[in-house]
């Protein structure tokens, strides 16, 4: 089974914007080492605590840090921005890295309403064609495009695969329809995940992009050389939830200044709810909850995300991580 790395550039208490990135590359590098397959980060919009708002700049700089491991988005909020300009910006990136960049795409806001109204200058389209607008995108992409008015330069040609990401049945349904790969975002919001699981597999379409079903699940993932360590790391990664519940938009913290005790019993029901797919552990706790987890819903693909405070003990994670992905 491929495993990769979802980043959300969290930006880390004290910590500037370029160190955040900086950590970022640190990241990539070592997840590149490590053997994971990709390295996606995924468009947020004013958020205090993330910062990969400017997604396909952010991949450069990224994918200029690596030569070989896969480098995309997880992803690309498409109501956010035209066709034409996705496909000018991937297209150079892969005019850039050839072979080595994915266009993973969402129509979730990635961010609030007002903020989402800023960026669709006004227009918030409820009935957003989010099929018909993946169709475009696709069309931008192809050589069949050549002869027409408007093209997009670079990105005519280029190799770049799509990815649907979601975390309802109606993604579902769509990715199966399109014959798509299919991204769930288990990491935040895994409620549908066992109906959506269902759905995608019982309905794909094959396709030119796509023969069969490839489907990948995005995940926590906190790993430490004992439980007991892991378990002391993950404050912040609940922390990180509880703030989204409570609304306190600010940086990271570490296990030390963590106020979990202070949730109600509804605010910390809903940060359970979120977090419900959370690999903590050591190395056999977690290749053990995982291989459970996993046999009844098999995926062809999992994406660890890793919200830890500080860089090296994050770092180790994905290492740990790493090793039970291949340990047989």
């Amino acid at each position: 089974m491929n495993y990769s790395i979802l980043d959300l550039a969290y930006v880390m208490k004290g910590d500037t914007f370029t160190q955040t990135f900086e950590k970022s590359a640190l990241s990539i590098q070592l997840a590149e080492d490590l053997g994971y397959t990709r390295y996606w980060v995924s468009e947020h919009h004013n958020m205090a605590n993330v910062i990969s708002s400017a997604t396909s700049i952010l991949i450069g700089y990224l994918a200029s840090k690596t030569k070989k491991i896969r480098v995309g988005s997880g992803g690309i909020m498409l109501p956010n921005h035209t066709t034409l300009s996705v496909a000018e910006q991937f297209g150079t990136l892969d005019a850039m890295y050839p072979n080595r960049i994915d266009l993973g795409l969402g129509r979730a806001p990635g961010t609030d309403a007002l903020t989402a109204q800023r960026l669709r200058r006004g227009i918030l389209d409820y009935n957003y064609p989010f099929e018909q607008h993946i169709e475009e995108l696709e069309l931008y992409f192809s050589i069949e495009n050549a002869q027409s008015k408007v093209r997009a330069l670079p990105g005519e040609g280029a190799n770049v695969p799509l990815y649907m990401l979601g975390s309802s049945t109606d993604s579902a349904y769509l990715s199966a329809k399109l014959g798509l790969p299919y991204a769930f975002a288990g990491h935040f919001a895994p409620a549908q995940f066992f109906a959506a699981h269902k759905i995608y597999h019982e309905n794909f379409q094959p396709s030119e992009r796509l023969a069969k079903p490839y489907m990948l699940l995005c995940a926590n993932f906190i790993l430490a050389d004992t439980v007991e360590e892991a378990h002391y790391l993950s404050k912040t990664m609940y922390q990180s939830f509880a703030n989204i519940v409570t609304d306190h938009r600010k940086p990271i913290v570490s296990p030390e200044e963590t106020s979990l005790e202070n949730l109600s019993k509804e605010q910390l029901a809903v940060v359970q709810n979120m977090t419900a797919f959370s690999f903590v552990g050591d190395i056999g706790t977690v290749k053990s909850d995982l291989e459970q987890f996993l046999r009844p819903n098999p995926v062809d693909e999992i994406i660890v995300s890793t919200n830890i405070y500080n860089l090296q003990k994050k770092l180790h994670s994905y290492q740990l991580a790493a090793e039970v992905f291949n340990t047989k």
